[in-house]
């Protein structure tokens, strides 16, 4: 049993994430976005909505995940090479990142490839320990299976069960998975014992349906399906976003092209959607439409709208990477919203991409928030209402803008 400070002191609680940056079964897995959210950085908005932790960590060796980590609030270690390989452990991470932490009362490891914890599975195995007096604790979800293993002389054998007896569910113990999300350790025993589990491990249930871990691409493609099922529901407000990029076919338009007897193609737009982006512009955010499409009609509308316009662009990406620069506005801080795989390269450097209600399927399931409505048909003033209330309400600039 762990001796915890005296009941006057607010223990602390450090978490632990290990987040490197070679994987070979996903490359870049720590930074692959699920429901529009990088793994890391969900797992940081987890432990610091924990009541009981008191300080985050991130321990990694690639700048481009200690850079997501440090804009998500966590502290960031730098891990060493020597602890940065495919053999070494989860274990000796914890260890490195807790030596600028000495004093740690409780130590947590947590898991991003997780995609699904919980800020309450984080509290669970922190109060296991420090409020319930367990020595380790961890995350589990009921398991009901019966599992096997391949046997040369037997083929097929019962791993913990007789193969020839088949008991009702509920005639069998109850058996628990190890989900692979949170641990939890007396920070003085680990200290001691270098592994996850010593004296009294407490199982802290969990969700079944939220136990998924990514080690290849079949479960990163898993994950991004169920994210707008498992995700809470949120749309962003006025205090996410500083600037507001669209794409324009399919995103403003229903993606079809009118062409007439010489040629020429026109587009049809919503005039709610100049609304919403009228509203936008009095409420002060930057704004942008970036296409990969080179008709006139894309600049012709981002002047009636009276907003930059970049299109014909090869790379979007590094179109969008120079705009935010030379704006001056965090990526982390820019909705994007766009309807088909060309846009998915931008999703992944800003903090709200959204999809268009009739997206292209990769897209709506790397997005962070999907419109109900279809682009072309007020999408974007969906949007508006999102960020500035139903009824566009905002303290105008001094500036006019058109209403469509």
């Amino acid at each position: 049993m762990n001796d915890r400070p005296p009941t006057n002191a607010r223990p602390k609680v450090l978490a632990v994430i290990p987040a490197r940056g070679g994987s070979k079964g996903v490359p870049g897995k720590n930074l692959a976005a699920v429901g529009g959210v990088p793994l890391v950085v969900r797992a940081v908005r987890a432990c610091l909505a924990a009541r009981h932790v008191t300080d985050v960590a991130v321990s990694t060796d690639d700048p481009a995940i200690a850079a997501a980590a440090a804009a998500a609030g966590a502290h960031v270690v730098v891990r060493p090479a020597a602890i940065a390989g495919d053999t070494a452990t989860s274990e000796a991470a914890v260890l490195h990142a807790l030596e600028g932490h000495a004093d740690t009362d409780v130590v947590l490891l947590v898991q991003c490839t997780s995609p699904f914890l919980t800020h309450e599975d984080v509290d669970g195995v922190a109060a296991a320990v420090v409020v319930d007096g367990a020595d380790t604790a961890v995350t589990v979800a009921p398991f009901h299976g019966f599992v096997w293993r391949e046997s040369a002389r037997d083929g097929g054998e019962g791993m913990g069960h007789d193969k020839t007896v088949r008991p009702r569910r509920q005639d069998r113990p109850q058996d628990f998975l190890e989900t692979g999300a949170a641990y939890a350790m007396d920070a003085e025993g680990f200290r001691t014992h270098r592994h996850r589990f010593f004296g009294r491990t407490a199982l802290v249930r969990t969700d079944p349906a939220r136990v998924l871990e990514i080690d290849d691409p079949h479960d990163l493609a898993r994950a991004r399906a169920l994210a707008p099922l498992l995700d809470p529901a949120r749309t962003p407000d006025h205090a996410d976003v500083d600037a507001v990029v669209l794409d324009f076919d399919g995103t403003q338009t229903d993606d079809r092209v009118l062409i007439d007897s010489e040629g020429r193609e026109l587009v049809a737009v919503h005039r709610g959607d100049g609304l919403g982006v009228a509203a936008l512009r009095r409420a002060g955010l930057k704004l942008l439409i970036l296409s990969t499409e080179q008709n006139p009609v894309v600049a012709a509308r981002a002047r009636k709208l009276q907003i930059p316009v970049l299109h014909g662009v090869d790379r979007k990406d590094l179109a969008l990477k120079q705009w935010c620069e030379d704006a001056g506005v965090d990526p982390a801080r820019v909705l994007y919203a766009g309807n088909d795989v060309n846009d998915l390269p931008c999703f992944s450097l800003v903090g709200w991409p959204v999809a268009v209600a009739d997206a292209h399927d990769s897209v709506r399931a790397a997005a962070r928030a999907v419109t109900a409505i279809p682009g072309g048909a007020g999408a974007i003033r969906e949007i508006a209402a999102w960020l500035l209330g139903p009824e566009l309400h905002h303290t105008p600039s001094l500036h006019n803008s058109p209403a469509q």
